[in-house]
């Protein structure tokens, strides 16, 4: 299925500006995280655009850690970040903080205020609120606002030495308290935090905001094309005016519209609330929007890619069905796992006509999609077979073409069999099958000339290992998770069922971390992080069924 389209607004944008000779030609984008959390799917758009758009120039991309807020920030985050970056095929040309930057920022704040674009008030922050006004009515004066030029650098060194408590004064940019846009009725650009940074330990006792740190680092680093999305569209003016006053290198922002997607939360608040509370076995539980946990649920760097050029870059706000995610990665993952046999929920069939102690052996397929066909492996086949519990009804309905008495089915790559009697214990639960095999049904060499509808997967008994199986699936039942309520009122109370005893066939038992399987029927499904020789653990990435195939046909 073919994914590709034209250029998106922002490739045109920067292609007009190479075209014109702007810069030399030259690109440089940033992706700037701030380290105080996990990278989520959201992020893996902005990071596929970034990166994406300056290897499509013959440009570059750093990667800066927006490190401003030291009470959330931590080394652990930084390295996640880097990692996920790496995992998703992509390398940046510069690694910077904005913490890199103090120094150079504390001067051109000083260079504000000697200009007379900057002062220190007093005023608290819920008084800082008040004056702002609102978006119809203008905002009011600090009466600090004409401190003179020798007072505000005397404070500001004094915020600076740490003289003052958090929240006794900060650092303002002197615009407009008229001015159409919130942003710019006089932002708050410096505020004091006693806190100690993951970088520069205590050195800092202030701290500037994000507005004042984000353009001007880009300018610091002759970002060419600072990519944000949608929300920073009105910060867009403070950006250039501080760049305009400051007189520094012209980086230029541009806004797209960021990922939300339905049955999941983008917030870091939000997952960090899930990590703290409990709900998840932390950032890189698999079902997690986080990189990390796509990553451990079997997610493939190819089917994140996918996904994001699939969607593409637009600027109006819109919500992506989830559906649309796990197409890719079906898609992908069809090209390339292992097919294998795993029954989850086992009941015992016992082949009667089969001679006691003989074993088979069947060549299977691991993967018929694969290019290369993807090779085979040995089965074995013995008189004594597992079949999942719910491929057999003592009473089937009408179209039932699986198991029954007197019905026939064939396994797959072994023979036909017919179901003559079965086993029950006291409570009424099935506990043995009993099947006749027609000997000249052998897959591959099949000359009985009956047909049949079903096709079972099994494990031959004598020759399997008991697996964990773990089926996750949406961690939220509602599209919009919350709405106006409480989000953790939506989690799915069945969104992981922990399967400790199924059954695999015994090519499972070399099982490498780094590969994905399909089990047959059951869906696709990837070796977990705990997973080790004495104790297999497999976690469902996706089901084998699929809706967005069919619609994505439509918009053919």
């Amino acid at each position: 299925m073919s994914t590709e389209k034209g250029p998106n607004f922002i490739e045109e944008l920067i292609a007009a500006d190479v075209a014109s000779g702007k810069h030399n030609g030259r690109v440089l984008t940033r992706f700037p995280p701030e380290p105080n959390g996990y990278l989520h799917i959201g992020h893996a758009k902005s990071i596929c655009l970034n990166f994406g758009v300056a290897k499509k120039f013959n440009g570059k991309t750093n990667l800066r850690f927006d490190d401003t807020n030291p009470e959330t920030e931590e080394t652990e985050y930084v390295e996640s970040i880097k990692a996920d970056i790496k995992w998703l095929g992509f390398d940046w040309a510069n690694e910077f903080y904005t913490s890199d930057y103090f120094d150079t920022l504390f001067e051109f704040a000083i260079k504000l205020i000697k200009n007379g674009w900057a002062y220190v008030d007093d005023s608290t922050s819920e008084q800082i609120a008040e004056m702002k006004g609102t978006p119809t009515e203008p905002g009011n004066e600090s009466p600090f606002r004409n401190r003179t030029i020798e007072e505000n650098i005397s404070l500001f060194e004094k915020m600076k030495n740490g003289e003052f408590k958090e929240g006794e004064k900060v650092l303002r940019a002197k615009i407009d308290m008229a001015s159409p846009n919130m942003h710019m009725r006089d932002p708050v650009i410096y505020r004091i935090k006693h806190a100690a940074h993951h970088r520069t330990g205590n050195k800092w006792l202030i701290y500037p905001m994000y507005d004042f740190a984000h353009g001007q680092s880009d300018s610091i680093e002759n970002i060419t094309h600072s990519i944000c999305t949608l929300e920073f569209e009105v910060h867009r003016p403070l950006y250039e005016w501080l760049i305009e006053k400051l007189d520094i290198f012209p980086s230029r922002q541009y806004e797209f519209a960021r990922l939300n997607l339905s049955y999941t939360v983008m917030s870091k608040r939000k997952l960090l609330q899930l990590v703290k509370e409990k709900h998840v076995d932390g950032w890189d539980d698999p079902r997690m929007p986080t990189l990390s946990g796509l990553r451990r649920r079997g997610y493939t760097p190819a089917s994140i890619r996918n996904f994001c050029d699939i969607i593409g870059v637009a600027k109006r706000e819109n919500v992506i069905d989830a559906g649309l995610l796990e197409f890719c990665v079906r898609e992908d993952l069809n090209k390339h796992a292992l097919r294998r046999m795993v029954v989850l929920n086992p009941v015992k069939l016992i082949i009667t006509d089969y001679p006691d102690g003989k074993t088979e052996t069947f060549h299977a397929e691991n993967n018929p999609e694969a290019e290369d066909k993807g090779g085979y492996r040995q089965i074995t086949f013995s008189k004594e077979i597992w079949i999942e519990r719910e491929d057999f009804m003592e009473n089937p309905p009408k179209k039932f073409f699986r198991l029954a008495p007197g019905q026939m089915v064939r396994l797959k790559n072994a023979y036909i069999i017919k179901c003559h009697s079965f086993k029950k214990d006291d409570n009424g639960n099935i506990t043995e099958i009993y099947c006749s095999h027609i000997p000249e049904s052998r897959s591959g060499k099949d000359s009985s000339g009956i047909n049949v509808k079903g096709t079972l997967h099994w494990v031959d008994a004598g020759n399997c290992t008991s697996v964990e199986v773990r089926l996750y699936d949406r961690l939220f039942r509602s599209e919009n998770p919350g709405g106006a309520n409480d989000f953790t009122n939506d989690l799915n109370p069945d969104s992981c069922r922990i399967i400790h005893h199924a059954m695999a066939e015994y090519a499972l038992t070399e099982a490498q971390p780094v590969e994905h399987y399909q089990f047959l029927r059951l869906g696709y499904f990837f070796a977990d992080k705990n997973s080790t020789a004495e104790k297999q653990i497999f976690n469902r990435t996706v089901t084998l069924k699929d809706t967005w195939a069919k619609e994505l046909k439509k918009k053919e």
